[in-house]
């Protein structure tokens, strides 16, 4: 147990890069910019920003493109980070020392929480993610999610106040042999259940079996290639939500009922066989 008015979690490794969080950036002032639009002062955090401000930055310039009535707080739990940080505050943008426990007035509308619960024990995650949800605001959201160092490959968990809703994955074209290469970067309370018979190994292998049928697409390139194989996820039964100008980023976001571990899910009959490679 934390003692009181100590932040809660740990410092991470703080390891970060500029453009590294692009994907979720894009995501958030794209087809979730409607949360940022039912507040009068909707507030966006960058939890656990790392080493480098670069990311809280960026945020608030995406977030303020879409929202400029929206205020960006990154939060670190290492007081030197903020310190760092802090000639780079202005009008819409601060920094302070806090945890999970996100420690601002009021509610936040859009918490982002990048490569940190990825250095917790899973066990832990669903603590984490209670705290952080009891802090938003009725049409708020928590993105917990994983990327490599140049955000070529990330993942994320969107939740709400009654918990998980969807996993994203999102893919640079060229970057991957078989769509199944993202599991190395799946958040914490999915990357260890990518085993057969769970549900996210199911899902990933779904997915290799319809980009493996779209190869005929493949001289058209892998845009047309993957646009084929969402197509086809959608068509046998998966709840993948249908989005063709998303999917055309390299983008897919699926059911959180579909790979949630703590849960039974039967997939597709059609979708179901695994692949052989």
């Amino acid at each position: 147990m934390r003692q009181r008015n100590k932040p809660f979690g740990n410092a991470t490794r703080g390891t970060t890069n500029p453009n590294r969080l692009r994907r979720v950036d894009r995501w958030l002032a794209g087809p979730e910019a409607w949360r940022l639009r039912c507040e009068s002062s909707p507030l966006v955090v960058d939890l656990g920003y790392g080493g480098s401000p670069a990311t809280a930055v960026e945020l608030y310039s995406r977030i303020h493109a879409v929202c400029p009535d929206a205020h960006v707080t990154g939060i670190e739990i290492e007081p030197e980070r903020v310190r760092i940080a802090k000639p780079l505050e202005h009008d819409g943008l601060d920094f302070c020392v806090g945890g999970f426990e996100i420690p601002i007035p009021g509610q936040a509308t859009m918490v982002r929480a990048f490569n940190v619960l990825r250095q917790y024990d899973e066990a832990d995650v669903r603590l984490i993610w209670d705290t952080v949800c009891a802090r938003l605001s009725p049409h708020g959201i928590f993105v917990d999610g994983t990327c490599d160092e140049i955000g070529r490959r990330s993942t994320w968990v969107a939740l709400d106040a009654a918990g998980p809703q969807s996993l994203t994955i999102s893919m640079r074209f060229g970057g991957f042999e078989l769509p199944s290469d993202i599991a190395e970067r799946l958040p914490k309370a999915l990357i260890h259940h990518n085993l057969p018979g769970e549900n996210i190994h199911g899902f990933l292998q779904a997915l290799d079996k319809c980009w493996l049928a779209a190869a005929s697409l493949a001289p058209f390139g892998n845009r047309q290639r993957w646009l084929r194989m969402c197509q086809d996820m959608h068509d046998a039964g998966w709840p993948v939500v249908r989005s063709p100008a998303r999917w055309r980023l390299g983008e897919l976001t699926v059911d959180w009922a579909a790979v949630d571990p703590a849960a039974v899910y039967v997939p597709p009959a059609s979708a179901a066989a695994p692949v052989a490679v």
